[in-house]
């Protein structure tokens, strides 16, 4: 029986593959023809470098997987390629930039023609799913010039002597959710002359600023967690018609958000802003509207209006300390620098409804100059005091004040 069975065995074997190759053959015995249109996935895994791997992308296009491992390069990678995805294996995959000399980790940008003239801007690039490394003395992270619709998810930025993430005139649609940005000596996210930007769902910890936008304009922030930074929180020069919401914004040792150099239009609305050097600073703004914020133990001050800004509406925010009920309060000490509301030479605001408790040196505080036409209607100011009343040509009225 067993010499039986040797005997059919290696005919059995002939028979699977037989029938393994027939499945795959058409009735004519060619390979049955690939599906119209489709490209091949690049594999990283089967070339010598990553830079070979994505050089094997079709210059139209394609999927470049990254499989898990550690990958040190001592040169940026570029990418040249339109509608181009680079997925990796999650955080397992890790690129680690071990040079010294000052340049970007990866560089994506449009292929320069022969001619030298300025090209055309690459379209549509997404990264999704690694981790990108350097150290102190490499440069930025990632960057990105003249790209269009770029797509940034799942992507870890750690360490670099740069930025961590630099858009540079990337003008249509820029998207970064659900990434992770830290540790970058320079800003986490620079965004120079973007326009439509959505930043969501990202984690951004002790960089030295969280988040530049520079020259844009329509960035809409939200639901982005910002701790621990060296710097400032949220840097907004010469943008327009934007929206920073339902953020947390703690502990940076510079002030959380920032709006300087002609900024307009724009929305900064149920933020949650504590524990940093300063909450928000209105330095040069104009129609913009501060709603609905948490403003909790920020050190030099909650809101503060230069004299730059002006037609600003302020209504619904929280100033307070770690106030917990019962006559306690959580943070004893750091109440003392729990700041309000500093007006320096202003005008044109409306100020309503919102709630002062126990900040200091005051509630509203005037700095030089008497700021003037202000509405100060239907707040609540709780253990504070308050320079409101020296308010020139304005109405004070329905103020609230408990002891």
């Amino acid at each position: 029986m067993r010499k039986l069975f040797g005997y059919l065995l290696p005919g059995m074997i002939l028979l699977v593959v037989f029938v393994g190759l027939f499945g795959y053959l058409s009735p004519t015995g060619s390979a049955q023809t690939a599906l119209p249109g489709s490209k091949p996935v690049i594999d990283a895994s089967s070339y010598s470098s990553l830079q070979a791997a994505i050089d094997a992308v079709p210059a139209e296009g394609g999927v470049l997987r990254i499989p898990p491992g550690q990958f040190e390069i001592q040169k940026p990678l570029v990418v040249t390629q339109d509608d181009i995805l680079i997925r990796g294996s999650g955080s397992s995959t890790h690129i680690v930039n071990v040079s010294e000399d000052n340049q970007a980790a990866l560089i994506i940008r449009p292929k320069k023609p022969e001619s030298g003239e300025e090209s055309e801007p690459q379209w549509r690039i997404q990264l999704a799913d690694f981790r990108i490394t350097g150290n102190e003395k490499s440069g930025h992270g990632i960057l990105a010039v003249r790209v269009n619709e770029l797509f940034l998810t799942g992507v870890s930025i750690s360490y670099h002597g740069g930025d961590g993430l630099r858009l540079d005139n990337c003008y249509e649609d820029p998207r970064v959710s659900d990434c992770l940005i830290t540790y970058n000596k320079q800003t986490g996210l620079n965004l120079i002359g973007c326009h439509d930007i959505v930043v969501a769902a990202n984690q951004f910890e002790e960089n030295q600023d969280a988040l530049r936008c520079t020259d844009g304009y329509n960035l809409c922030m939200t639901g982005n967690n910002l701790d621990d930074h060296l710097g400032r929180g949220v840097v907004v020069e010469n943008t327009y018609g934007s929206v920073i919401s339902g953020n947390m914004i703690e502990e940076c040792q510079g002030t959380a958000i920032l709006l300087d150099r002609d900024c307009y239009g724009v929305t900064l609305g149920a933020n949650v802003i504590a524990h940093n050097g300063g909450g928000i600073d209105l330095r040069d703004a104009h129609g913009c509207a501060v709603s609905a914020n948490t403003f909790t133990i920020n050190r030099a001050f909650g809101l503060k209006v230069g004299s730059s800004s002006g037609r600003i509406a302020i209504a619904g925010n929280s100033f307070s300390n770690s106030y917990i009920g019962k006559g306690e309060v959580w943070r004893d000490s750091d109440d003392l620098q729990a700041g309000g509301m500093i007006l320096e030479s202003t005008s044109q605001l409306a100020i309503s409804a919102n709630i002062f408790s126990s900040v200091r040196p005051k509630a509203l505080e005037l700095a030089g100059a008497t700021s003037k036409e202000v509405i100060f209607s239907d707040n609540l100011l709780v253990d504070v005091t308050s320079d409101h009343s020296r308010l020139k040509d304005s109405i004070v009225a329905d103020i609230l004040e408990v002891e």
